[in-house]
C-alpha cells in the first residue's frame, strides 16, 4: 500500500450457513414416529385383513376419526372464536379506572404469547374433546341403524328403539355442546374483562357493565346454554323411566305425577331466560334475564324439588303400597322382558325329606348320568396322567360338555393340551425355541363324567399323544389357545426340515415335527418381506424377527392367540362370556364363545352389575373363567355364537338370536360378518349349550322377580338368594353345575343347567326355596335347535320348607360321626381330602345332594382321586366308595335306580371303587410298603386293651398314608397294577383303621 493511499474495502461478510444437523434430526424423529405409528397401526390391519374382518376396523376407526374431526372442530373452533371474538371486539382505549389500572400489568405480561394461546388452548381443548368424542363410536353407530323394537314404553307408547338407540345419543350431542358452550362462555368471559369489554366494578360500585359487543356475544353464549339446559330438562322426562330407585327400578308415582311434569316447566323456563338473553343483547339491559335466571333457579328448587318431595311426603308415604303398585308392575313385566325371564315355567313343588325304598326308581336314567368328575377338582389329574411333558398344559378348571358314545350320549369331562412356555427349563428358553419350535399344542383329552378308572382316577376315552379313543380323526395341533405364546411365526419353504414341535417320541429323531402349511393354510399375516418383518419387530420388540433364517418368504405370525380376545376384536360391540370351551367338530378343535349384546337404556329395567352378578367360587379361585366385564345392564340377550378354530385361528360369528334389535343394528354397521343359525352345521349344533353367565345374570333376576305380584313385590317377605359355595373358603356364591337331570314335568333326561335358591337376610335360615334348571342342550345332529333350549324350570318349595340347602347339607356331612371318622381318617399324615361340587337334583320326589370325594398327598407328585361318594336326601346321609352304595345307605339298601354300580368304569381296567377283591380283616397283613408298628405315646394311662387299639389304629393310618402315596405313584407310571394292589391295601387300612376307633371309643 502506498502512502495516501485509501484503506482497502472490508471484503463484504459472507452469510451464515445454517447447518444441516437439525433440519436431519428432525426428520429422522418424524421417521421413526411414524414407523412407530405404523408398526401398531399397519399391523393391526394386516390381522383384520388375514381374518376376514377388515371392514370391522375400517368402520370402527372412521367413525372414530370423524367423531375426533367433528369434536375437535366443534370444541376448538368455538373456543377460539369466542377468544377472537372477544380479542377483536375490545374497546380502542380502556377505561381509565382503577380496576383497568390494575389489568394493565397482565394484558403486557399476556401480550408476547396472545397469538400462540389463542391459537394452543382452544387446539389442546380440541384434542381433548375430539378424543372424548371418538369414545362415543358405539353410540353414534347404534343411533344411526337402530331401528324400531316393535315393543312400547308403558308411560309414554313410544317404541323402546328410541331409548335403546336414539336417547343415548342425543344426551351424548347435548352434553358435549353443553360443554362447548361453557367453555366458549368461560373464555368470553375472561377476554372480555381482561381487555376492558366487561368490567366488573361499574361507575360508583353500580353493576357491572359491558361494551355493546361484549354484551352480544355473552348473551348469545348465554342463550346456547339455556336451550342446552331446557333440552337437557326435557330429555330428563324419557331418561327417568330408567332411574334406580330403592325398591324397583324406573318411574315411581311420584316421578310421574311430580318429577316429569316439573321437568317439563323447567324446561319451557329455560327457553324463556333464553329469550331474556336475546333480548338483553338487542336492548342492552341485563335485569330481565337476571330476573329470568333467578326465576329458573327458585323453580329448580319449588318445582323441581320441593313440590315432589310434598307428593313424595304427604300422597305417596301414607299409601306407597297401593301408589307403587301399577309402577312396580311395570317394573317387574319390564326386568322379564329385559332378561327373557317371560316364559319360566314355575312348579309348586313339595319335596320329600323322608327316603323311601324304591324312591329313586323314577330316576334311573338320571342316576346314570350323575357327574362325578369334579372338572375343578381333577384338572391336576389330567396333568398328571395326560400331561405328557412339562410344556404342555391343562386348564385349571375343565370343560363339561357332551358326546355320543356308542350310540349314546354321555357327558364328558374335556381339555385341550395346551402349549405352555413356563413349562420349558430355563436352558431351553431362547427366540429359536419360543417362536419356531413351541408353536402350538397337541390333541384333547376327554373323560366320562360318571364314572372313574383305576379306582379313583379319570376314566379317560379320548388321550394320549399320538391322540388314541373313541373321538375319531381330527387335527390335533392346537396353534390358538388361552395358554398360547404371545406370538409365534410358523410355516418353512418346501424342501426344508420341519423343526414345529409336534410331540416327543422314543425313535431315533427324538421327536416328531411338522410344518405348518402355510401354502395351502393361512393362520396369520404374512411376514416374507422385509417391510412387514421390520414391523413386526417393531411391535414385539424381537430384533431377531429381522435376522432370522427361520423368518422366510412362506412364513406367517400368529398373535392374538386367546379365543376370546380373537372374538372380542372382530366383534367390539359383544360382551363375551367368561369362559371359552372346546369341542371337537368335523374333524377341527373349535373353541366356542358366547356373546351378549346388552344395554341399560331399557324403561323400567332392573339394572344388575354383570361383574357382581357373575362372580362365584369359580372366578374367585380360578385364573381361565372370568367374570363378565364390570358394566351396568338392564337388557341382555345371548345373540351371538361365535367359534375359533384351535388350528388356523379362524373366527365365526352365528346370529343365534337374529330377532335381538341390537344385534340387528350392529349387523347393519359391520354387514357380512354375522353368519345366519342355519349355517350352523349339526356337528357344531350338538356341542352349543345354554352359557353359564347369562345364567347366573338370570338367577340373579329370579331371587326377586319369581314375584310377579306387585303387592307382595313391595313387601319383599319372599325374595330370595343364592347359596353360598360350602366347598369354598371365599363367602361367594355357589356357582351353576352342567347335569344330566329329569326336571319333574320331563319324560326322560337333558343336559341342564341348574342352581338353588335358599331365603335372603343374613339370619335367615340355610333351606332350599327354589330350584332352578334351564334346558342347556341346544340341538343336535340334524343342525336344528332343540325345541326346548333355554326353557326355564322352576321349582318352588313350600313357604316353610325344611328341604335343607348346601350350607346345611354341608354341615351335616361334617358333623356326622361316621363321615367325620373317615375323612379324617383319609385325611390324615400326608394326605388331603377335597370335597367336590356339591350337586343337587330333584329325584325321588324331593331333592338328592351328591357330592365326591377326592383324596391327594399333600406334597409332592399331587392329584386327586375319587374315593368316597358322599349323598344327603333331607336329613339322611350315605357315605360310601360308590355311588351306588352310598344311594342304598339312603334309601333303605334298596335305592330301586337300576343303575348299575354308577362311579366305575370296568371297561377302563380298573376295579370298581370301594369293593375290594378279597374280604379285607381286622389286622390286615403288612405289606412290602407297610409302615413299622408304632407303641402307645404313654401305656400306663391306658388299658391294654386301649393300648393296643391305638397302636392298631396309628399303624393302620400309617398304611393307608403310604397306600394313598403308592397309589398315585403308580398311577403316575402308568402302572395299574400296582395301582390296584395299593387300592386294595388302602381300602384294608382304612376298614382297620375305624374299627380301631371304634374299640377306642367303647
Amino acid at each position: 500500500m502506498t502512502f495516501g493511499s485509501p484503506p482497502p474495502r472490508p471484503s463484504p461478510a459472507r452469510p451464515r450457513r445454517r447447518g444441516a444437523l437439525a433440519p436431519t434430526l428432525v426428520v429422522l424423529g418424524v421417521l421413526v414416529v411414524a414407523v412407530l405409528i405404523l408398526a401398531q397401526v399397519w399391523t393391526e390391519v394386516l390381522w383384520y385383513q388375514q381374518l376376514g374382518f377388515g371392514n370391522v376396523i375400517r368402520t370402527e376407526w372412521g367413525t372414530r376419526a370423524v367423531l375426533f374431526v367433528l369434536g375437535f372442530l366443534v370444541m376448538g373452533g368455538a373456543v377460539w372464536w369466542s377468544l377472537n371474538f372477544g380479542y377483536r371486539s375490545r374497546p380502542v382505549y380502556a377505561p381509565s379506572t382503577q380496576e383497568q389500572a390494575n389489568l394493565d400489568q397482565y394484558r403486557e405480561a399476556i401480550e408476547p404469547l396472545r397469538r400462540l394461546v389463542m391459537i394452543v388452548g382452544p387446539a389442546v381443548l380440541g384434542l381433548f374433546a375430539g378424543a372424548a368424542a371418538s369414545q362415543q363410536w358405539q353410540t353414534i353407530q347404534l343411533w344411526m341403524h337402530g331401528g324400531s323394537v316393535g315393543k312400547i314404553d308403558p308411560q309414554y307408547g313410544i317404541d323402546l328403539g328410541f331409548y335403546l338407540f336414539t336417547l343415548p345419543g342425543l344426551r351424548f350431542v347435548v352434553s358435549f355442546l353443553m360443554a362447548v358452550v361453557v367453555l366458549s362462555g368461560i373464555g368470553a368471559l375472561a377476554t372480555q374483562y381482561l381487555y376492558g369489554g366487561l368490567r366488573v366494578g361499574g361507575q360508583r360500585g353500580g353493576a357491572p357493565r359491558t361494551t355493546r359487543a361484549a354484551r352480544i356475544q355473552l348473551s348469545v353464549i348465554a342463550a346456547l346454554l339455556m336451550l342446552l339446559i331446557a333440552a337437557s330438562y326435557w330429555l330428563d322426562r324419557f331418561s327417568i323411566l330408567t332411574k334406580t330407585g330403592r325398591k324397583f327400578a324406573g318411574a315411581s308415582f311420584t316421578d310421574v305425577n311430580a318429577v316429569i311434569p316439573s321437568k317439563a316447566i323447567l324446561a319451557g323456563i329455560a327457553i324463556f331466560v333464553a329469550v331474556m338473553f336475546i333480548v338483553a343483547a338487542v336492548r342492552g339491559n341485563w335485569r330481565l334475564p337476571a330476573i329470568g335466571v333467578g326465576l329458573m333457579v327458585v323453580a329448580a328448587v319449588a318445582v323441581g324439588g320441593v313440590y315432589p318431595a310434598v307428593v313424595q311426603r304427604f300422597q305417596v308415604q301414607p299409601n306407597q303400597q297401593d301408589a307403587e303398585s301399577e309402577f312396580i308392575q311395570r317394573n317387574i313385566e319390564a326386568t322379564l322382558e329385559a332378561y327373557d325371564l317371560e316364559d319360566v315355567e314355575i312348579t309348586e313343588y313339595d319335596a320329600e325329606v323322608t327316603a323311601e325304598a324304591g324312591a329313586l326308581r323314577a330316576d334311573a336314567d338320571t342316576t346314570a348320568s350323575i357327574r362325578l368328575l369334579d372338572p375343578q377338582i381333577v384338572s391336576p389329574s389330567f396333568k398328571q396322567l395326560e400331561q405328557i411333558r412339562a410344556f404342555y398344559d391343562f386348564p385349571d378348571s375343565l370343560s363339561v360338555d357332551r358326546y355320543e358314545i356308542d350310540g349314546e350320549s354321555r357327558d364328558t369331562v374335556i381339555a385341550v393340551r395346551e402349549l405352555s412356555l413356563e413349562g420349558l427349563d430355563a436352558q431351553q428358553r431362547n427366540w429359536t425355541n419360543d417362536t419356531t419350535v413351541y408353536t402350538h399344542g397337541f390333541g384333547v383329552v376327554a373323560a366320562f363324567g360318571n364314572t372313574t378308572a383305576g379306582r379313583g382316577a379319570p376314566a379317560f376315552w379320548e388321550g394320549g399323544i399320538p391322540s388314541q379313543g373313541q373321538m375319531g380323526e381330527y387335527e390335533p395341533r392346537i396353534y390358538f389357545s388361552p395358554k398360547a405364546p404371545l406370538y409365534s411365526i410358523v410355516g418353512a419353504p418346501e424342501g426344508t426340515r420341519a423343526w414345529e414341535l409336534d410331540y416327543p417320541a422314543d425313535d431315533s429323531e427324538g421327536a416328531v415335527n411338522s410344518t405348518f402349511p402355510t401354502q395351502d393354510v393361512s393362520a396369520g399375516p404374512s411376514i416374507g418381506n422385509p417391510l412387514t418383518k421390520l414391523l413386526y419387530a417393531l411391535k414385539f420388540g424381537s430384533e431377531q424377527i429381522l435376522f432370522s433364517d427361520r423368518v422366510t418368504s412362506e412364513s406367517q405370525i400368529l398373535y392374538d392367540r386367546d379365543p376370546r380376545d380373537r372374538v372380542q376384536k372382530v366383534a367390539p360391540y359383544l360382551t363375551l362370556d367368561g369362559r371359552a370351551y372346546p369341542a371337537v367338530v368335523d374333524g377341527r378343535v373349535k373353541w366356542i364363545v358366547d356373546g351378549y349384546t346388552t344395554s341399560d337404556q331399557y324403561p323400567y329395567s332392573e339394572p344388575r352389575s354383570l361383574d357382581d352378578a357373575t362372580t362365584d367360587s369359580l372366578t374367585e379361585t380360578s385364573e381361565t373363567i372370568q367374570a363378565l366385564q364390570p358394566k351396568t345392564a338392564n337388557y341382555i340377550r345371548n345373540s351371538v355364537k361365535a367359534t375359533v378354530d384351535a388350528y388356523d385361528g379362524s373366527v365365526t360369528l352365528y346370529a343365534w338370536d337374529a330377532e335381538d334389535p341390537i344385534l340387528k343394528a350392529w349387523d347393519s354397521v359391520f354387514p357380512s360378518t354375522i353368519e345366519p343359525m342355519s349355517e350352523i352345521k349339526g356337528s357344531l349344533m350338538s356341542h352349543l349349550r345354554y352359557p353359564e353367565d347369562l345364567f347366573k345374570v338370570q338367577r340373579a333376576l329370579l331371587a326377586r322377580y319369581h314375584v310377579t305380584d306387585a303387592g307382595q313385590f313391595f313387601s319383599g317377605n319372599d325374595f330370595w338368594a343364592n347359596p353360598n359355595d360350602p366347598t369354598s373358603s371365599v363367602a361367594v356364591p355357589q356357582p351353576p353345575y352342567y347335569l344330566t337331570l329329569r326336571m319333574p314335568d320331563q319324560d326322560e333326561a337333558s343336559f341342564s343347567l341348574m342352581s338353588s335358591f335358599i331365603p335372603t337376610g343374613t339370619n335367615a335360615r340355610n333351606v332350599l326355596t327354589g330350584y332352578l334348571a334351564v334346558d342347556a342342550e341346544a340341538g343336535n345332529e340334524d343342525g336344528k335347535p332343540a325345541a326346548d333350549y333355554g326353557k326355564m324350570r322352576l321349582l318352588e318349595l313350600p313357604r316353610d320348607s325344611t328341604v335343607p340347602g348346601p350350607g346345611q347339607v354341608n354341615n351335616n356331612f361334617v358333623a356326622d360321626p361316621e363321615v367325620s371318622n373317615e375323612l379324617n381318617i383319609l385325611g390324615r399324615g400326608d394326605s388331603q381330602v377335597v370335597r367336590g361340587n356339591l350337586l343337587t337334583l330333584p329325584m325321588g320326589g324331593g331333592l338328592l345332594y351328591v357330592q365326591p370325594v377326592y383324596v391327594q398327598a399333600r406334597s409332592g407328585t399331587t392329584f386327586p382321586l375319587l374315593q368316597r361318594v358322599l349323598v344327603a336326601f333331607g336329613e339322611d346321609i350315605g357315605f360310601a366308595s360308590t355311588l351306588d352304595g352310598a344311594l342304598d345307605q339312603v334309601f333303605g339298601g334298596n335305592s330301586g335306580a337300576d343303575a348299575g354300580d354308577a362311579g366305575t368304569d370296568p371297561d377302563a381296567g380298573g376295579t370298581p371303587t370301594g369293593e375290594p377283591t378279597a374280604e379285607p380283616s381286622a389286622e390286615p397283613t403288612p405289606g412290602p410298603t407297610d409302615g413299622p408298628t408304632v407303641a402307645p405315646t404313654d401305656p400306663g394311662a391306658e388299658t391294654g386293651t386301649e393300648a393296643t387299639a391305638r397302636a392298631d389304629l396309628d399303624r393302620a393310618l400309617q398304611q393307608a398314608s403310604q397306600a394313598i402315596s403308592d397309589s398315585q405313584s403308580a398311577l403316575s407310571r402308568n402302572d395299574f397294577a400296582a395301582y390296584g394292589e395299593a387300592q386294595q391295601r388302602l381300602d384294608a387300612a382304612v376298614q382297620a383303621a375305624l374299627e380301631a376307633e371304634a374299640r377306642l371309643g367303647s
